[in-house]
């Protein structure tokens, strides 16, 4: 068998010079077709395809927001930065960005939809959408009027908008509607019903308060029935019922499966 012999040094180290010559054309071209892509006019964006909800902005509009904040051509488009100029737009919860071959930019757009008010510690008032997610927006482009309001610390809107959503229809089943709910920095809950009336719920978990509201909800109609006067204060804090106070009634204390004494 023939033995396998070792080049000259002069020869592999020509070799190695070749090789590295080559490597460093390969990449001077590389470099070369970079910089003549990013720069050719012929791949500059000429459109961009808008898909998904667009109810409350206009392609004008997007146009004008977005399109001073575009930079680069296809290629060289940074699309991370492209995704925040369409997400700053007014309304715009989220941007999905594709390429299209040779300089057209495919856009999905999703849109906040508005579930409640927010007023947050700074006094200054905002939305929160369905995902709980608070937004900035102009207060008048919102259609829906009867929009519960919350109010409590930052960062705490999605936990109030998953217990409003579990309380609204317990207070539906009894004819009465939560239009504000707060959350106090201490986490103690209230709620002001349609009808005027406010209810403190104190501190707990969703499903104690649940269970609170709804023993309170079985039994009140008693009370306000027996002195046909109308409900404007509960306090459901208390471990063996709950106070009321009805219209030009003082403050009592019921038993939740009992019906309230007339003060004398």
């Amino acid at each position: 068998m023939a033995a396998d012999v070792p080049l000259p040094l002069d020869i592999r180290l020509m070799n190695g010079a070749a090789t590295t010559l080559f490597v460093g054309v390969v990449v001077a071209l590389l470099a070369a077709l970079l910089v003549w892509l990013a720069r050719s006019p012929g791949l500059n964006l000429r459109a961009i395809q808008l898909d998904g909800d667009l109810q409350r902005n206009s392609v004008a509009t997007i146009r004008a927001n977005v399109m001073p904040r575009l930079r680069g051509n296809f290629f060289s488009m940074d699309l991370d930065q492209a995704r925040d100029a369409f997400e700053a737009v007014p309304w715009v919860r989220q941007a999905t960005l594709r390429r299209i071959w040779p300089n057209r930019l495919a856009v999905r757009l999703s849109e906040h939809q508005p579930a409640a008010l927010w007023q947050g510690d700074d006094g200054n008032p905002r939305l929160v959408n369905a995902q709980g997610e608070v937004f900035e927006a102009n207060l008048g482009d919102v259609e829906d009027e009867h929009l519960p309001e919350f109010s409590g610390p930052e960062g705490s809107s999605a936990q109030m908008l998953s217990l409003y959503q579990r309380l609204a229809p317990l207070f539906a089943a009894y004819k009465m509607a939560p239009v504000s709910l707060q959350l106090s920095g201490r986490g103690s809950w209230s709620v002001e019903l349609d009808t005027g009336a406010t209810v403190t719920l104190g501190r707990g978990s969703e499903d104690e308060l649940l269970a609170r509201s709804e023993r309170f909800l079985r039994s009140v109609a008693q009370v306000t029935d027996r002195y046909q006067r109308d409900l404007e204060y509960a306090d459901l804090r208390h471990a063996d019922g709950y106070a009321v106070r009805l219209r030009g009634i003082t403050t009592t204390l019921a038993p939740a499966a009992k019906a309230v004494k007339k003060p004398r």
